[in-house]
């Protein structure tokens, strides 16, 4: 089509008319001022001896967040026919909704885009920095992409592992996977992964690790000089249907004195005018559950 460039092509395909809640072709969702919570809660019933593992890569969920969905189940033998929550809901991160935002506390990226007008994000489960190599916070930006590439092995993992080669060749052993998205932050990447279990844990040395489909999906989307913003927030509230809803998750780095005393503050500033649960907030505070919770104060029952 001329006038139409190979990319605008690729992220046209995402417009298509499905009903309100579903995700576009391609895993986009339409957001907007009022409707920041997107995607909507799944169930799964498990099929022999499936672990919680093995449903969080089926259902393209991170480890992370199906375990805090469902609390008290068995990750290994959670057993045959047990109803699984799948966490297919979330709320935006906070602050401006352009390029891709990283939020480590939930361990998932949201890539923002926009197309004719229409506001769209896709969001995928990534693993991030194991505890004395964590992912840095931050802006950056994608400052180059690699189909194939080899690892060349940095030599703080070479002291850990001296088996280990200075390079290791494209190929399933290799931990890039098949596509990598280089950081303007020197040695951090975003990549596919080798070990598909490793998504939604703190596993890695500092990059960010998608599922092989998923990073597939940005490398031919996503542009050289994308902004990336990397955040922290274990708290996030936002807004659909005139409602408010609140979304937990763990706090790994302990930088909440008070959560509910954060929550208040950032409930304040949604600009919104509904009031709140208290007794509903605290609850999924102690919960964290990471998925949205309806926190909108009830009105009374009408006396007959």
């Amino acid at each position: 089509m001329p006038g139409i460039s190979a990319f605008l092509i690729t992220l046209a395909v995402f417009i298509v008319s499905l009903p309100a809640g579903k995700a576009y072709c391609g895993g986009a969702y339409v957001y907007g001022p009022d409707k920041t919570i997107i995607g909507q809660i799944s169930y799964y019933h498990i099929r022999g001896d499936e672990t919680l593992h093995e449903v969080a890569v089926a259902s393209d969920t991170g480890y992370n967040s199906i375990m805090a969905a469902n609390p008290g189940i068995d990750p290994w033998l959670p057993g045959n026919a047990t109803r699984i929550t799948i966490p297919s809901s979330w709320i935006l991160p906070a602050g401006k909704q352009k390029g891709i935002i990283i939020n480590l506390a939930e361990m998932r990226l949201y890539r923002f885009l926009d197309i004719r007008g229409e506001r769209l994000v896709t969001t995928y489960p990534i693993g991030i920095g194991t505890e004395g190599f964590d992912t840095p916070l931050g802006r950056f930006r994608i400052a180059g992409k690699e189909k194939d590439p080899a690892w060349h092995v940095p030599p703080s993992i070479r002291r850990e592992n001296p088996d280990l080669p200075a390079v290791v060749p494209p190929g399933r052993d290799n931990p890039l996977g098949p596509y990598a998205l280089r950081l303007s932050i020197p040695t951090y990447l975003l990549h596919g992964t080798s070990r598909p279990f490793g998504i939604g844990h703190r596993a890695s040395h500092g990059c960010i690790r998608l599922y092989n489909q998923d990073v597939k999906s940005l490398f031919y989307t996503v542009r050289t000089g994308t902004p990336v913003r990397i955040v922290y927030q274990p708290i996030k509230a936002g807004i659909l249907g005139g409602r408010i809803y609140i979304e937990v998750h763990k706090d790994y780095l302990k930088r909440l004195a008070d959560p509910y005393q954060e929550a208040l503050k950032i409930l304040a500033g949604l600009g919104n005018n509904a009031g709140f649960n208290k007794s509903i907030l605290k609850k999924a505070l102690r919960e964290g559950k990471g998925i949205p919770v309806d926190i909108t104060a009830r009105k009374a029952s009408p006396k007959s």
